[in-house]
Order: structure tokens, then sequence, then C-alpha cells
């Protein structure tokens, strides 16, 4: 069985762009960086001012890692998780609200963002055999389309070649208020003393992961989010995006 099916999503992705008249000015946009550093904000709203696909790698990890938990399965074993991968399907597709994770044809998108998920997905990313599967498919989806793509080695593994690399840096402090502030707008129990300690665990175990660490390319733009709004954090990306192509 494949491992996982982008076609329905890569078809979306052209007639979008098709639509826009991107398809003849290709550019790649990697945005990189640790966890509620503000990314996926950050990159949704890049690809809607450039009119080009946003796609969010790290929602493949994190279906996986849903699946495997609703499976009672040890996320930490990588034989276990890659045997899982190869009989899932995840689907990643443009809708009007924006970009919806399908997991074995069950809409995940919110799911996958639960505090379990966020505590467990560094494990099943750290697998190599995971993460040379997913890699895999994320280059596959950015051959010939313009995208913004976000996560932790877009720029350094995913997208070498991308036009443009950004890597959003904050505070661990600043990123828990901001998770917790998520949670609670999303109806979910959290604890702010608590996330903050997830996420300094997190933070070391994507950085020193053996295969594919959280680092900064060294052509990458780095941007301190710590005290900037998002509305700043896009700013500056698009004046860089200007600059560079």
């Amino acid at each position: 069985m494949a491992i996982a099916k982008f076609f329905h999503t890569i078809k979306l992705i052209v007639e979008l762009q098709e639509e826009n008249g991107m398809l003849n000015n290709k550019i790649r946009i990697a945005i990189d960086g640790p966890a509620a550093a503000g990314k996926s904000t950050v990159a949704k709203k890049i690809a809607a001012k450039l009119s080009i696909v946003y796609i969010d790698t790290g929602a493949m990890y994190r279906a996986l890692t849903y699946k495997a938990l609703q499976e009672n399965m040890n996320v930490e074993d990588e034989d276990e998780m890659t045997m899982l991968l190869q009989q899932t399907e995840i689907r990643l597709f443009q809708h009007e609200d924006g970009q919806r994770v399908l997991l074995d044809e069950q809409d995940v998108t919110d799911e996958i963002r639960l505090e379990k998920v966020s505590n467990s997905v560094s494990h099943v990313a750290s697998h190599a055999k995971i993460r040379e599967r997913m890699v895999d498919e994320q280059k596959k989806l950015a051959n010939d389309i313009s995208v913004v793509m976000d996560g932790r080695d877009i720029g350094t593994h995913v997208l070498p070649n991308a036009e443009v690399k950004i890597f959003l840096i904050a505070s661990v402090e600043e990123r828990a208020e901001r998770r917790h502030k998520e949670n609670l707008e999303k109806g979910y129990t959290s604890d702010l003393s608590q996330l903050m300690e997830d996420i300094r665990q997190r933070d070391e175990r994507d950085t020193n992961r053996e295969v594919s660490p959280l680092v900064k390319a060294e052509d990458a733009i780095s941007i301190d989010t710590t005290s900037l709004s998002i509305e700043k954090v896009v700013e500056q990306i698009l004046q860089a995006i200007e600059k560079k192509v």
C-alpha cells in the first residue's frame, strides 16, 4: 500500500496556481523554527498574500502520531511506526478555510493539534525511516509549483535550494503563552507551566536528533518573533522575499 496519497493535493494546487498565474514564476519559501514560534500562522498569511500554496509538513507527522496514539502504539519504536506508515493514507488538500488533513479518509485537522499529539510528534519525526519517506513526498509537492512550506528542516533538507529561507525564533516563555492561549480558545484544558516544560523538552529532542535536526540554514534570515505581532513578522518576510526574488 502506498505510504501516502498526495496526487489529489497536487492537482488542486496546480489548478489554484493556474488561476492566479503563478506557474511561470515559481518561488519556494521555506519557514523553519521551533515549536510555537509562529511558523504555521505566518506561512498561511504569506501564502494568501502571494496567492501560492501553503504546505504544513508538520501535519503529516502529526497525523501519523495521532493514529499511533489512537492505536496505543509505541511512538518511540521506529520499526513499529514504519509499519504503521505503510498502512496509512495521509492526504493534504486546500479548502476555503485553509489546509485540511485527511487520515485514512477521516478529517483530523483539529485532532492532530491536541496536546498529547504535540508532546509525542517529535519522537515520530526523529525516526530516520519515517523522515526519509515523508521528506520524499514533501519534495515532490514542491517540484513544479510555488509553495510556502514550514517545518523544522525545510531550508536545510526538504528544500535546500529554496529561493527564500526564513528561521523564526521566540523565547520559551512567549511560545508557551501562545500555545496556552490557543488551547484556551479551542476549549482545551491548558497548564502554562507544563507547556513551558513540554516546549523545552521538544526543543531538546528536535535540536539533538540524529536525522535532520532543527538548525538554521546558513543562508536563512533569522527573525525573533518574541516581541513582534504576526503582521510585523509577515511584513518582514515579504520585504525579504522582495529583496531575494
